[in-house]
């Protein structure tokens, strides 16, 4: 049976383990562009969008400088009687072939990279995570099955926060409609498997600089991977909508060292008391007779 621990108070276990490896990531503001990279996909993502931004920047500047030309070579004071040309079997196939061979130079990476960032086959550990209206649950089935659900700080949770954290200058931002009582926590260096689903609408879990998006669909388990490159504190969102309480979904992400996760990980372990020898279980008459009777 999963083992839920208890939201108050858990959650800023992360802060003294982030202290020491919190760089300035995510968003910053006036910020134009993508965020920076912390994933082996996000790599790729960005590197397919340039290039990509090269290909269209082409055919854009084509385009116009296309539409230029037939406006000034056949306005009408140059043409006063116009062509009736009404076809033209090369041009049609030029024009038929060549969006077409566009299309599938582009294909190519655009496949490898939904392959890439499909599935991992040797993954070091799985975080399952399950969306919920409206707040996260997270599952370690690796780390003693523990399970904890975070939700977006607010009001007096919030201001509660930041005197806490600003108290043990802990280095952990506590940001509006950003941070949350129990950040997912994970460790740099690893592969990690991500499965998620939902247990009542559809949901989506997106990180961006990580390069992660996928849905949580109740009944179903979708899978996704990452490798985080860099120690931060990451945020994400909901990225699909899914009632009045969309927009309080936020994503905490702290990603840390494996020793600090393997610290993390034991302190929640023993916060949900997953750490503690199991009993023996007494015989009793009716269980040694229903084992001589299996025999």
């Amino acid at each position: 049976m999963l083992a839920a621990v208890a939201a108050s108070g858990t959650g800023l276990i992360a802060s003294t383990l982030l202290a020491a490896d919190s760089p300035k990531v995510g968003p910053q503001p006036w910020q134009l562009g993508l965020q920076p990279s912390a994933s082996p996909t996000m790599d790729f993502i960005v590197s397919f969008h340039d290039w990509l931004v090269i290909v269209i920047t082409g055919i854009s500047l084509f385009v116009l400088a296309l539409l230029l030309y037939v406006a000034f070579r056949f306005r009408e004071s140059k043409n006063p009687t116009p062509s009736k040309t009404t076809h033209h079997s090369l041009l049609e196939v030029a024009w038929t072939a060549i969006p077409i061979i566009i299309l599938v130079v582009i294909a190519v990476p655009s496949f490898k990279l939904l392959y890439f960032a499909d599935r991992v086959e040797k993954a070091d550990m799985t975080l399952k995570i399950i969306g919920n209206q409206w707040n996260w649950t997270y599952q370690y089935p690796d780390h003693g099955n523990f399970e904890f659900t975070a939700s977006m700080l607010q009001g007096d949770e919030l201001r509660e926060a930041k005197k806490t954290e600003a108290a043990k200058n802990s280095g952990r931002p506590i940001l509006r409609q950003l941070s949350t009582d129990n950040p997912v926590v994970l460790p740099v260096g690893k592969k990690i498997r991500l499965i998620m689903t939902a247990t009542d609408v559809l949901h989506a879990w997106g990180v961006s600089p990580l390069g992660v998006k996928l849905d949580t669909v109740p009944g179903r388990l979708n899978e996704t991977w990452v490798e985080i490159k860099k120690p931060g504190v990451y945020y994400g969102y909901c990225s699909e909508l899914c009632g009045a309480g969309h927009a309080y979904m936020p994503i905490e992400l702290h990603a840390v060292s494996p020793s600090k996760f393997k610290e993390w990980a034991a302190a929640k372990k023993k916060s949900a008391g997953l750490d503690l020898p199991s009993k023996p279980v007494a015989a009793t008459p009716n269980s040694l007779e229903l084992a001589r009777s299996a025999q």
